[in-house]
């Protein structure tokens, strides 16, 4: 179900129930009361974001890929598992204007946190492209192997210096980055390539929405500790039915 689709479902549901939902953001997806959006700053890394973003995660609330494209200029968000026949990720992997590659970890990817590595990332004159995968670790892995037009990129990856800051959901293992920290850091480790002045700071607007946002859910997670509503939805359950 599309975005469009479940508010049709939902104005309609609103009009034939007494039930009050909260005003959804038609931005950032989220309900007004988490709204992010007043914390964007969007900037131009100099580096085309593409990012593919599994179904499962474009359904979520909480998804830093669709954040991380609300901040980054020029950048685009992709819904889909298999890309093989997707005619716009075709389009880019054949321009010969751009120099595509694709940040996943594995044998054969350079990884660009090491300083010995001299070898280049992009082809000179030619617009950078780092296509990036948004999904669990699981679904990551699927959409790489089943999008054929992807396999014979180069690939990048790097070593995280720390662990994630995504205190929200469970990452499968210290080293794991969510998606807009992984963009954060490969633009860290990249921006002088392509000519981004990182001592401007611009890229940091990526961890200043991503950490306004996992605070605010942290919030919510007290507050319902601290005032519990539980009661206030359910009948108690040793009520005698009269």
């Amino acid at each position: 179900m599309n975005l469009e689709t479940y508010l049709q479902r939902r104005t309609q549901r609103e009009h034939e129930s007494t039930t009050k939902y909260r005003n959804l953001c038609m931005t950032c997806r989220q309900p007004e009361v988490s709204c992010y959006c007043s914390q964007i700053q969007s900037f131009d890394s100099k580096i085309k974001f593409i990012i593919l973003i599994h179904p499962i995660e474009e359904r979520r609330r909480i998804a830093t890929g669709r954040m991380s494209h609300l901040t980054l200029k020029n950048s685009e968000l992709i819904a889909g598992q298999d890309f093989s026949n997707n005619p716009r990720v075709n389009q880019i992997v054949s321009d010969d204007n751009l120099s595509p590659v694709i940040l996943y970890p594995g044998n054969s990817s350079i990884d660009i946190s090491t300083k010995e590595n001299t070898q280049p990332i992009f082809q000179p004159e030619k617009t950078p492209v780092i296509f990036v995968i948004d999904g669990t670790w699981a679904t990551a892995g699927k959409m790489v192997r089943q999008s054929q037009n992807l396999i014979s990129l180069p690939r990048i990856c790097f070593t995280p210096p720390a662990p994630s800051q995504f205190r929200v959901r469970k990452q499968p293992a210290p080293n794991c980055f969510s998606t807009i920290e992984a963009i954060h850091h490969s633009i860290q480790l990249l921006g002088k390539d392509v000519g981004f002045p990182l001592e401007n700071g611009e890229h940091n607007n990526l961890l200043k929405v991503f950490n306004y946002m996992v605070e605010k859910q942290i919030q919510f997670l007290k507050d319902s500790f601290d005032f519990p509503r539980a009661n206030a939805y359910r009948p108690p359950k040793n009520r005698l039915e009269i």
